[in-house]
């Protein structure tokens, strides 16, 4: 069998329970139930339906509400796993993430590694959980709104007595001489009401608020938006956030612009509120912090590259604007925002050597380290060289190796492999210098390097960002409260009145606030001979005393 054709005539899918046009119930369980579940009209579900090929149970599987509650738990359950220790993009960029993580946090974080917990947000898996979620919203999503769409435009005025007798809200009287005048007057108080009158054969569906219904799915489709925005992050050049420590007088390539743009920093500027200046408003908080800073900017340049041009050739380089980047003043252009976001005064950045005979003390010359740049040899001359073997810009230690080690990238406590060539010794004689620190590792040498003096810059750090995906987060968003609005304040509410043998019967429904629907239609009948609907669910007894037990069966059941 592929469809059901219901005694009314119309033909309805497999798996419909309730007829789409009439309301006769069609299968022996809806029969039986004592009022119908109305929550899908009994239309036919794609997922209560087929269960033979394997897109059947893939559709089956993600249909269901209970798999995507479990989807949204799991990968909440996830995502708080990967803040229990930093991502992989918070830690020192000159390191093994592996090495780190074991070192820093021991064997809970050689785990968070094997796990791939530190870069969770970008992994493929964590990337499927999210996919899941939408794939299950949009199954779930058409399982339900297509047959019910279909459902509620074929309903028709006239519906059955069985389906009239399993709405929780019903009730049935004999019918008196001045029927025609009390609907004449319920039509009129229907339509005050806002409803919307169908009339067939002297019967009224009377309808209102039926868009709610499609509260929850419009909720799924913003939901879906979103997710999607939120992959969307994870497409190159649709998502940028990255940091940029730029010194002073240097030139770097903007991170994130493909090697397309390039930022010169002219001059990093910071003020502090005056004591004696802004003493009258800021006294009190000046007592208390002390220095204060009042304001901290970078003046820049702006540059574009000439796309055939080389990485690093400066002379290439198309001026496109000069300004200043201030907090909460952005440098925009191209889809970026570069943001004042931190800085740091003082920061090493040359340091000159002596190269000393330790026996005569006497100076055979000098050298200068660029801390950010540093050179692999520095000719002195009269066969004096040095040869720079290891650079740790932020030593830390050693290992228990016997390994110099550093912490970052930046030069904070800089310290050095030096490989010393001289007449005496051309092969080199090895030593280790820091500040304040020096060792010689293979033996006592003749001659050794000499802290001279040091030279220091401010840098700037700017945030660079550039966010494509921010417009279909706000859609997504603005769509999902649309939905959340529609089906909150308002509910879809259907009232049938009918003669039959006689009789008057009443029947309403609605997908919530049940009291507010039955406090209407009081309001409607009132002062007319139709009876108030009786709530069967809440009022079983005064049913049962009444005679009109929905459990009873129609001729056409029986």
């Amino acid at each position: 069998m592929k469809e059901i054709k219901c005694e009314c005539g119309h033909v309805n899918p497999i798996g419909t329970v309730l007829c789409e046009s009439c309301g006769r119930a069609l299968t022996e369980k809806a029969k039986k139930e004592k009022l119908h579940d109305m929550r899908y009209e009994g239309s036919a579900r794609r997922s209560q339906t087929y269960n033979r090929k394997i897109i059947d149970k893939v559709w089956n599987f993600f249909s269901s509400v209970k798999v995507g509650v479990w989807l949204i738990v799991i990968t909440l359950i996830v995502s708080s796993l990967g803040t229990f220790l930093p991502q992989v993009m918070y830690i020192p960029k000159n390191v093994d993430p592996g090495t780190y993580y074991t070192e820093k946090y021991g064997i809970f974080g050689t785990l968070y590694y094997i796990f791939g917990l530190y870069d969770l947000y970008s992994s493929w898996w964590y990337l499927l959980l999210i996919a899941s979620i939408g794939v299950s919203l949009v199954i779930c999503s058409i399982d339900r709104v297509v047959p019910l769409y279909r459902a509620l435009k074929n309903q028709r005025v006239s519906r059955h007595e069985s389906f009239l007798k399993r709405q929780r809200l019903y009730n049935r009287k004999e019918t008196t001489s001045s029927t025609d005048q009390d609907f004449e007057l319920i039509k009129k108080k229907m339509s005050e009401k806002r409803y919307k009158l169908r009339i067939e054969n002297g019967n009224i569906l009377a309808e209102k608020g039926r868009f709610s219904r499609w509260g929850p799915y419009v909720n799924h489709i913003g939901l879906i938006i979103f997710l999607i925005g939120g992959m969307l992050r994870f497409v190159p050049g649709m998502y940028v956030d990255e940091l940029l420590w730029l010194r002073e007088g240097e030139k770097m390539i903007i991170p994130g612009t493909h090697n397309e743009y390039v930022l010169e920093n002219k001059k990093f500027t910071l003020e502090l509120y005056d004591k004696d200046t802004d003493k009258e408003v800021y006294s009190a908080a000046l007592e208390r912090a002390g220095n204060v800073v009042k304001n901290f900017q970078s003046d820049v340049i702006l540059y574009k590259r000439d796309p055939d041009s080389i990485i690093g050739d400066d002379q290439n380089l198309i001026k496109e604007a000069e300004t200043e980047i201030r907090v909460n003043k952005p440098l925009k252009f191209d889809h970026y925002a570069l943001y004042q976001t931190d800085y740091k005064l003082n920061e090493l950045a040359t340091m000159t050597f002596n190269f000393i005979d330790k026996e005569t003390e006497g100076i055979k010359g000098e050298i200068t380290i660029d801390l950010n740049n540093p050179e692999k040899e520095y000719e002195i001359g009269d066969g004096y060289k040095v040869e720079l073997i290891g650079y740790y810009p932020d030593f830390s230690g050693f290992a228990d190796d016997g390994e110099p080690q550093t912490d970052s990238a930046l030069p904070n406590n800089p310290a050095f492999l030096f490989n010393l060539i001289s007449p005496e010794h051309p092969d080199g004689e090895v030593s280790f210098t820091a500040i304040k620190q020096t060792v010689e590792p293979l033996g006592e040498t003749d001659y050794k390097m000499a802290f001279k003096e040091i030279s220091t810059r401010n840098t700037t750090v700017l945030t660079v960002r550039k966010d494509l995906t921010l417009w279909i987060l706000a859609l997504g968003g603005a769509i999902f409260m649309i939905g959340v609005i529609q089906g909150s304040y308002w509910n879809h509410r259907r009232i049938w009145l009918q003669r039959l043998n006689g009789d008057i019967l009443i029947a309403g429904h609605t997908n919530k606030n049940w009291y507010g629907l039955k406090r209407e239609i009081a309001a409607i009948v009132d002062g007319t001979s139709i009876p108030e609907p009786i709530d069967q669910q809440e009022d079983k007894n005064n049913l049962k005393e009444s005679g009109n037990t929905n459990g009873d069966s129609s001729p056409d059941e029986r």
